[in-house]
Formats: C-alpha cells, sequence, structure tokens
C-alpha cells in the first residue's frame, strides 16, 4: 500500500516544504466549496491542516513596501503588501500626473483570493491615503465595484467620495464612477477646475494607461502560473519519481492546463498587449504531457451530493447508468466534433475514441473533452462541463433565454431568425455542473471566423463573399436588436450570452440562404 503524499514528501531529501502561497495556489485549483467540507483525503489534510492559522500569522507579520517609478514596470508606482518571508499578498498599482494639481490615478488594488476580507485591502488603501497626505497630492480611481456588490461602499468608508461632489455634473460621459480622495493639507484649496482638467487628461490617457497595466498584468499572471506550475511539482514530486499517475495528480494538472489555456485566450483580447509574455514559458514535464485528462473531481476529494433539475419528461428518460453515476458516465460520451477538433483529429492522424491527454490540451488551446454529445430517444443533445461557481450564471442567462423566446418569431436580423437554446437540465456532481441543450446546427461564431482563416475550402468563400464579414455585420445586427429588446448595453448583450451561427456540421460550411442583395446566415443562436 503506498503511503500518502505528505509521508512520502517528509521522507524524500530533495523536498522543498510548500509554502502558505503555494498551499492558497493549489486550494484555488479545486472548486471553492471544499475547503469549508472535512475530508479524509491526504491532499485536503495537507493543504488545510492549520491552514486558517498561517493566515492569520502571516498578516499579522506583514509589511507595506512603496516602490519607485524607476523599480516599477511601465512607469506605475507600486505599494506592495508582503510576508516577513517576501511572499505577496497583496498590492496597489498606481500612476503620477503632476498637472494641473499633484496627482496619483489609482489603476487597482488587488488582494490574494484566499486572503480577502481579512482587512488587506483596507489596509493597502489606508496607507495610500497616508501616501497621499505625505506628498500633498489627491487621489483618482475609477470604482469598477458593481453597486450589488457588498464591496461597493469600500471605497466611501476610507475617505473617498464621487469625483462629482467637486465637479458637479460631469462634463465627460466616462468619469461618472470616479472617486477622488482629498487629504486634509488640501482640504481648502479650490480644486474644480484643476480636477476638471485633471479629469480631462485622464480621458485622453487613459486607454494607454490600461494598456500599460495590461502589459504588468500578463506579466503577473505568468509569474503566478508559473509558481503554481512549481508547486503542483513539487506536491506531486514523488508520483513523478515513481512513475506514478494517479487520478488527483492529473486532475489537479488538468485543471491546471485548462486554466492556463483559457488565460491563453484571454490575453489576445487585451488592449494593447504585444505578446512581450508567453505561456509558453512554463513547459510540461514529458511524463506529465502524456497522462490521460482528469476533468472531474476524483471520488476521495469529493464531498457534493448528485442533483439533477429541469425538463422532467426528458429526465426520466435519461440512462440509469447516468443516473446513478452522473460525472463518470457523462465524461465516458462521446466528444463533441467541433470543427477545429476534428481538423486536428485529421492532422494529428488519430482517432475520436482515443483518449485525450494533457498535452493534447496545451496544443490544442481548448480543452475538447467539455462538450459531450448523447442521444435520448432519437433527440441529440450537448452536454456542457462548467465550474460550479458559473450556475448562478447560467440560472440568470436562462431566465433572460426565457424572456427572449416568444419574441423569437419576429426578431430578424437582415433576414436572419434569432433563436434560443436554453439549458434543459443542470446535472451537478463530483465538482461539475453539467448543462444539457439540444444539439443545434450551428458554430460559435468566433470558431466560425477561425475557420474562414484556416480551412482551404472556406478561405476560398471567404475571398468570394467576404464571411468573415458577413459573420461580424450579423452578429452585431442581432446583438444591436437583442439589446434594443431587453434595454441592455450592446456590450453586455454580446457578453452575456454564447452567440452561433447556423452551420453544416458534417461538411463545415456556412448555411447561408441567397437573396437578390446578398447572403445572409439561416439562423443567429443565443444560449
Amino acid at each position: 500500500m503506498v503511503k500518502n503524499n505528505r509521508q512520502l514528501i517528509q521522507n524524500n531529501p530533495h523536498h522543498k516544504p510548500l509554502s502558505l502561497i503555494d498551499r492558497l495556489n493549489l486550494i484555488s485549483l479545486i472548486d471553492e466549496g471544499m475547503r469549508h467540507k472535512h475530508s479524509n483525503s491526504p491532499i485536503l489534510s495537507d493543504f488545510f491542516n492549520d491552514l486558517w492559522d498561517l493566515i492569520d500569522n502571516t498578516i499579522s507579520g506583514s509589511k507595506m513596501f512603496c516602490l519607485k517609478p524607476e523599480d516599477s514596470l511601465n512607469g506605475f508606482h507600486q505599494i506592495d503588501l508582503n510576508a516577513d518571508s517576501g511572499e505577496n499578498l497583496g498590492r496597489m498599482n498606481m500612476i503620477y500626473l503632476n498637472k494641473p494639481v499633484p496627482c496619483y490615478y489609482l489603476v487597482y488594488v488587488e488582494v490574494s483570493q484566499f486572503l480577502r476580507r481579512k482587512g488587506l485591502g483596507t489596509r493597502i488603501l489606508e496607507y495610500f491615503n497616508r501616501f497621499l497626505g505625505e506628498k500633498s497630492a489627491i487621489g483618482i480611481l475609477d470604482n469598477i465595484i458593481p453597486v450589488e456588490d457588498p464591496t461597493f461602499d469600500f471605497y466611501r468608508k476610507q475617505g473617498w467620495n464621487p469625483v462629482t461632489d467637486i465637479i458637479g455634473t460631469p462634463f465627460l460621459t466616462d468619469v461618472e464612477d470616479y472617486m477622488i480622495y482629498i487629504p486634509s493639507n488640501l482640504s481648502k484649496k479650490e480644486l474644480k477646475a484643476p480636477v476638471q482638467k485633471l479629469l480631462y487628461h485622464l480621458s485622453r490617457k487613459r486607454e494607454m494607461i490600461h494598456m500599460r497595466d495590461n502589459e504588468i498584468m500578463v506579466k503577473q499572471t505568468i509569474d503566478e502560473f508559473r509558481a503554481l506550475h512549481t508547486g503542483l511539482m513539487t506536491y506531486f514530486n514523488v508520483h513523478l519519481l515513481q512513475g506514478g499517475c494517479d487520478a488527483n495528480a492529473r486532475f489537479f494538472f488538468t485543471k491546471f492546463v485548462t486554466k492556463l489555456i483559457a488565460f491563453r485566450r484571454k490575453i489576445g483580447e487585451l488592449i494593447g498587449y504585444t505578446g512581450g509574455e508567453s505561456i509558453e514559458q512554463i513547459t510540461l514535464a514529458p511524463m506529465v504531457a502524456s497522462w490521460p485528462i482528469q476533468s472531474y473531481v476524483p471520488a476521495d476529494l469529493a464531498y457534493d451530493t448528485s442533483s439533477i433539475s429541469g425538463n422532467f419528461e426528458l429526465l426520466s428518460a435519461l440512462p440509469r447508468k447516468l443516473l446513478k453515476q452522473p460525472s463518470p458516465y457523462i465524461e465516458s460520451l462521446p466528444n463533441y466534433l467541433r470543427p477545429s477538433l476534428r481538423s486536428w483529429i485529421e492532422k494529428k492522424k488519430s482517432t475520436v475514441e482515443q483518449p485525450f491527454t494533457i498535452g493534447d490540451l496545451m496544443e490544442l488551446g481548448f480543452d475538447p473533452t467539455r462538450l459531450k454529445e448523447m442521444t435520448v430517444k432519437e433527440n441529440k443533445y450537448i452536454i456542457e462541463r462548467m465550474p460550479i461557481k458559473k450556475l448562478k450564471e447560467i440560472q440568470a442567462k436562462q431566465k433572460l433565454l426565457d424572456r427572449i423566446a416568444p419574441l423569437t418569431n419576429r426578431l430578424l436580423a437582415n433576414g436572419t431568425l434569432l433563436k434560443v437554446n436554453p439549458p434543459l437540465l443542470i446535472i451537478q456532481d463530483q465538482g461539475n455542473a453539467y448543462i444539457l441543450r439540444n444539439k443545434i446546427e450551428a458554430i460559435h461564431w468566433d470558431e466560425a471566423l477561425e475557420q474562414t482563416q484556416t480551412h482551404a475550402a472556406l478561405k476560398e468563400l471567404n475571398q468570394t463573399i467576404k464571411l468573415d464579414k458577413l459573420i461580424r455585420k450579423s452578429l452585431k445586427t442581432a446583438v444591436h436588436l437583442l439589446s434594443a429588446e431587453l434595454t441592455l448595453k450592446e456590450r453586455d448583450a454580446l457578453d452575456t450570452f454564447s452567440w452561433f451561427v447556423s452551420w453544416n456540421l458534417e461538411t463545415n460550411q456556412p448555411r447561408l440562404l441567397i437573396d437578390f442583395s446578398e447572403p445572409y446566415f439561416d439562423s443567429i443562436w443565443m444560449a
């Protein structure tokens, strides 16, 4: 019988103990709810043993460090809150503007996830307020915290007030959420005109500031991924040395790589990101890359009971094995062959049935097992796996889709029908939520654009009818129509739903209709 990880690691002379941040990073790979549950799992015992006392001791001994622009990146002033061991617990980035009045614009305050609600954010902001007094400078920030968030009044409680208290009715539409802090030694100074000029300069420089901030954020996040990878390699070092491959190790590395490739997709959308930092700096050990994907929580880490809700008629028709063991059954179903996955399989000359490895995730850039296909009573369905913490978001979206459904008969985007594909069943099991929907003849608009650039036949079609422009135009029209119906901002309407364009999945061709003017998609779907 193999000893648990803690015993093996303690007996390993080359082992370096995990730091607090290492432990917190590894815990972040597990579903949030697990930390509140007792478990006999050796891994959870390792991670959570004396954790809260260690956090309290670390926080109480932490100190502030203020970096000068020449020591920070991209000219930002940075205030760090570090433990005695040097581990970073939180930070603040700000940029200095000296005209028409000395000012520090606060770009962001960040506290490590598991260290929030421990007073660290308050400590950092109190330090910043004292810093502003010492520098005889005002502070300005953009309060992007939603009104419904419990922390919305965080800045006001620390002496920050809406900038409109100083300038009155805003002359720029994008400064409504700005807040200002005026140190006591500047309280009698007339600031209305200087602050108005300052806000005007900020509005001009805002995009550049965020571009510089994006570069820093990407570098810091990659550093965090690198540290997390080191923590994983340290903790599972015994498995690597012994050539082991248990479900727990595979689960943690699968979660790590899934988060990593999701971040890689997101950084391409950042304003001004130039690719100076790359996640290719993180290389998986060959043994880890060869491990099969473990997409759901192993039994000894699982804490929740299974639950299924939704369409009762469909629920009663589900296979008994699925009802008894949802996660293993669903994960054994065929993968949904989206066009990009089909192309990759053909290129690799592999088979659909061949188990995907953790290394395949890195190469593909997405998780090919996240979408499964299932047939129930001759009807075809797609099952999407997602974290349980996203369930509230899915349920809120479902209510909106129910509102939209009766309107679809009259919503036409340049001849294209707008349709909805709401969840039919929601299954919770072993740390995941599984969302069952009808299988539709459509693909995500982002993948449709990608296919116009990579698929030979579609590249030709794109040259002929400008298919990429048609996709963007159709989506823009659909989003405009929907936002008007729901009284949403167009950006919110685009981000709230997943958008799909009609597509022949067998031939990998768009489903287009043609009239006397121009081609248009048969339908656009919202899910």
